[in-house]
């Protein structure tokens, strides 16, 4: 089977449609998007979260596989697919791709990253600095422009007024410990970029990582009941699910160090907001920053909304930035980018095999 990855002909990419199996864990609304972006070239067949049973009458003439964001690919399926010539992996974590069994074959191995989760991933941080700065209450106060701080000079080297309405609470990011719960892409991300942070990074997930991508992304695994009580700040990255409805509630709080914060980007009826509202209140929380939101868009008479000198980040589900249809439909065609550069023979990016 060595020699698979041979581009396909010019003209085949005209005449032709490739099979292509799709694995997803995503919803229907995402996998539409997904297939209306898809070249012509491509035949799709979309699987969400398939059984093995599901996916073996598809093997004998798939040409491309992508899996979107996490699933096994072990030797024995590449060995079923005679005519695979491409695997593709929509995101940056491979380590559950077989890529010796892969190579072996000669079938292309690649990933794409998901530039929509990198923003996630950004904006979490983002979140996780704001409460370390008190964000909201020092821009409030400059506001304010009071004329009780003293007479103002202008500034040089050894004229300033450092904190003049002496803030508390400003703190950092640097040796604190960030618990995040429910592991998939955007909590790669996030250990990415903090890594060299001077951070802790715990992480929670129902099947744990392998041990090697746990030292490439400096993660240490806990349960989750450690977790919360050992995390300065807690990433909600939980997707939504019955099992997850209201997860991190009151009895989180109540575990979580006094004084910690909590950050979430994850679906918003995980977390308990009326619990939430009543711990950040009691000070028992230093303060919280959320994106998503068990109402949306979020209601007026929102429990959080009366807390008004909190130490809160409340954005409007823009996490993943100021997405309209015809950017989602762009990026989405860019997910494609290493199957249209195997069809026409060119180099494949972020290729692995």
């Amino acid at each position: 089977m060595v020699g698979n990855a041979a581009p396909m002909a010019a003209g085949d990419a005209v005449t032709s449609r490739y099979k292509t199996i799709f694995i997803t864990e995503r919803a229907l609304f995402h996998q539409a998007r997904a297939i209306a972006s898809a070249p012509p070239e491509l035949d799709i067949v979309m699987l969400r979260q398939p059984a093995p049973e599901e996916l073996t009458p598809h093997y004998a003439d798939a040409v491309y596989l992508i899996s979107e964001r996490s699933g096994a690919i072990s030797a024995e399926m590449i060995r079923a697919m005679p005519n695979l010539k491409l695997i593709l992996r929509l995101g940056s974590l491979t380590y559950d791709i077989d890529v010796e069994a892969a190579r072996t074959a000669g079938v292309i191995v690649c990933y794409q990253p998901i530039v929509g989760v990198i923003r996630v991933a950004e904006h979490a941080i983002l979140q996780m600095l704001a409460l370390a700065k008190n964000l909201n209450d020092a821009q409030r106060i400059v506001y304010e422009a009071r004329t009780d701080w003293g007479k103002s000079r202008r500034t040089d080297e050894d004229t300033f007024a450092y904190n003049w309405s002496s803030r508390q609470g400003i703190n950092q990011l640097y040796e604190r410990t960030v618990g995040l719960v429910g592991f998939g892409e955007i909590g790669a991300e996030v250990a990415r970029r903090l890594s060299g942070w001077g951070c802790t990074l715990l992480y929670y997930k129902r099947r744990r990582l392998p041990e090697a991508v746990e030292r490439e992304l400096r993660l240490s695994y806990l349960q989750l009941d450690e977790l919360v009580a050992s995390a300065d700040y807690l990433v909600n990255l939980l997707p939504y699910s019955p099992e997850t409805d209201h997860a991190i509630n009151a009895q989180t709080f109540a575990s979580m160090k006094r004084g910690a914060f909590i950050v979430s980007v994850g679906s918003g009826s995980v977390i308990d907001e009326a619990a939430l509202t009543e711990a950040v209140r009691s000070g028992r929380l230093g303060g919280a920053a959320l994106d998503t939101y068990e109402y949306e868009p979020i209601e007026p008479h929102h429990p959080l909304l009366t807390l008004k000198d909190a130490n809160l980040i409340l954005t409007p589900h823009i996490a993943a930035g100021s997405y309209t249809a015809a950017l989602e439909d762009r990026e989405r065609r860019e997910d494609y980018t290493a199957i249209l550069c195997h069809l026409r023979g060119e180099p494949i990016p972020n290729r692995l095999a």
